[in-house]
C-alpha cells in the first residue's frame, strides 16, 4: 500500500494528522475552560466562532491555493496554529478568548483546504475513493488522537501545557510540510488584490450537489463537538473525549478496509449507505443513558464517517476543474464550516446544561442527516429517470474532462 502513492502524499498525512491534533487536543477542555473564566453559558460559541472564522478563509485560501501555490497558502494555516496555541495560556477573560478562536479558526480554513487540493494532484482518478480514505483516517486519528490524549493530558497537568501541546504538534506539522514539493505548476507572487474575491471564487458550481450533502450531514458533526465533552460527564465518563476515541477507532477501520467501496459502486450509493449510519447513531445518542449505549452510538457515529467522509472528496475532486482544485476544495470546506456552524449554532437555542436538553438536538440533526438521505433519493432518481448512470456522470465530470 505505501508504495502504491508517492512520498508526498504520506508527507501531507502526517502533517494533517499533526494539525488535526493540535487543535483538537484542547477541545475536550475547553467548555470547562469558558466556565473558569465565568462564561458556562457560551459553551457553543467555542465551535460557533471558530466555524465563523474558518468559513469566512475558505474562499481566501481556495483562491491563493489556486494562484500563490498549495504549499504556501498551507504553511499560512500553520502558522496561525501556533501563534494561538501560545497565546491561550495568556487568556484571562472571555473577550480574549473568543478573539482566539475566531483566529483559530483562520488556520482551519487555510491548513485543509489547500492540502486538498494538493492530494488531489498527486492521486491517480481511479483511485480517489481508496487513497481519500487513507488521507480521511490520517485527519480521523488526528481528531481521535488528539480528543483522547487532551484530555490525559490536562489530568496530569494544567491548561498552559495543555495549549504548549497543541503548539508543539503545530511545528511538527510544520517540519512535515517542509519536506513536500509545490504541484501548482504556475505560481504568481502574493499580492493584496488577491484577496478581492468575487461570486466565483467563493463558490465552484459544479461541486454544489457533493457540497449539499455535506453540509446536511455536518451538521452532526457541529452538534457532537459542542455536546459530547458534557454528556460524557452527565454518564460519569471521565475522560471527556472518549466519545471521540471510540468513533475515530470505528471510522478508521471503515476507512482502512471500505475506503475504495465509492470506486466501486458510486459516490452516491456509497453516501446512502453513510447517511442511514449517521440517522441511526444520532437517534442512538438521544437513547443514550449508559456508557455502553453512548459507546454503541459513537461507533455507529465512526461508521458514517469512514464510510460518508472520504466518498464527499472523492466526489468534490471527480467534479472540479484541474486549475480550480483549490476553489472546488473551498467550497466543500465551506459546507462543511456551514455544517457545523449550524450544528454547534443550534446549541444556542436548545441546549440549557442538562442531558435531555442535549438529547433533543440529537433527534434534530437525525432530521437534517434524513433531510440529506433524501435528498440522495431524488438526485440517482432522477439520474435513473434521465438514463444517466452515477458512476459514468462522475467519470464525465473528472478533471481531466473540459467543461463550460
Amino acid at each position: 500500500m505505501i508504495k502504491s502513492y508517492p512520498k508526498d502524499f504520506w508527507l501531507l498525512s502526517a502533517s494533517m494528522f499533526c494539525f488535526m491534533l493540535s487543535f483538537n487536543l484542547i477541545l475536550p477542555e475547553m467548555n470547562q475552560f469558558i466556565s473558569d473564566l465565568g462564561g458556562a453559558a457560551f459553551k457553543g460559541s467555542i465551535i460557533f466562532l471558530f466555524s465563523i472564522a474558518a468559513g469566512i478563509s475558505r474562499p481566501f485560501a481556495g483562491k491563493l491555493a489556486d494562484v500563490i501555490g498549495r504549499k504556501r497558502t498551507m504553511n499560512i494555516g500553520l502558522g496561525i496554529t501556533i501563534l494561538v496555541s501560545l497565546a491561550y495560556p495568556f487568556t484571562r477573560t472571555i473577550g480574549l478568548l473568543f478573539a482566539l478562536r475566531f483566529i483559530h479558526g483562520l488556520s482551519a480554513g487555510f491548513s485543509p483546504t489547500s492540502p486538498t487540493a494538493l492530494l488531489t494532484d498527486l492521486l491517480p482518478s481511479k483511485r480517489r475513493g481508496a487513497a481519500m480514505g487513507i488521507w480521511g483516517t490520517a485527519i480521523s486519528l488526528g481528531i481521535g488522537v488528539g480528543q483522547s490524549l487532551g484530555s490525559l493530558i490536562f489530568s496530569y497537568s494544567n491548561y498552559d501545557t495543555l495549549f504548549l501541546s497543541a503548539a508543539a504538534f503545530g511545528f511538527i506539522a510544520v517540519i512535515f510540510s517542509a519536506f513536500i514539493k509545490e504541484t501548482l505548476p504556475e505560481k504568481q507572487a502574493f499580492s493584496w488584490s488577491l484577496l478581492r474575491l468575487k461570486t466565483a471564487d467563493v463558490i465552484e458550481k459544479p461541486v454544489k450537489p457533493a457540497a449539499l450533502i455535506m453540509f446536511l450531514t455536518a451538521i452532526s458533526s457541529g452538534v457532537i463537538f459542542v455536546l459530547t465533552p458534557d454528556v460524557s460527564a452527565y454518564l460519569n465518563i471521565e475522560n471527556k473525549g472518549y466519545f471521540f476515541g471510540i468513533y475515530v477507532l470505528t471510522t478508521i477501520i471503515m476507512r482502512l478496509f471500505f475506503s475504495s467501496l465509492s470506486d466501486r459502486i458510486g459516490r452516491e450509493q456509497t453516501l446512502f449507505i453513510g447517511c442511514i449510519f449517521l440517522i441511526t447513531s444520532m437517534i442512538l445518542l438521544a437513547l443514550a443513558e449508559t456508557q455502553l449505549s453512548y459507546t454503541i452510538a459513537a461507533g455507529v457515529f465512526g461508521l458514517a464517517t469512514g464510510v460518508s467522509s472520504p466518498t464527499l472528496f472523492a466526489w468534490t475532486a471527480d467534479l472540479s476543474l484541474p486549475e480550480r482544485r483549490g476553489t472546488g476544495s473551498g467550497t466543500m470546506f465551506i459546507a462543511l464550516e456551514a455544517g457545523i456552524l449550524f450544528g454547534s449554532g443550534m446549541t444556542f437555542i436548545f441546549y440549557n446544561n442538562t442531558l435531555q436538553s442535549a438529547q433533543l438536538i440529537f433527534y434534530i440533526a437525525a432530521a437534517f442527516a434524513l433531510m440529506a438521505l433524501l435528498t440522495l433519493v431524488f438526485q440517482l432518481r432522477r439520474k435513473r429517470l434521465n438514463g444517466v448512470d452515477s458512476d459514468s456522470a462522475s467519470l464525465n465530470n473528472a478533471p481531466n474532462k473540459s467543461r463550460v
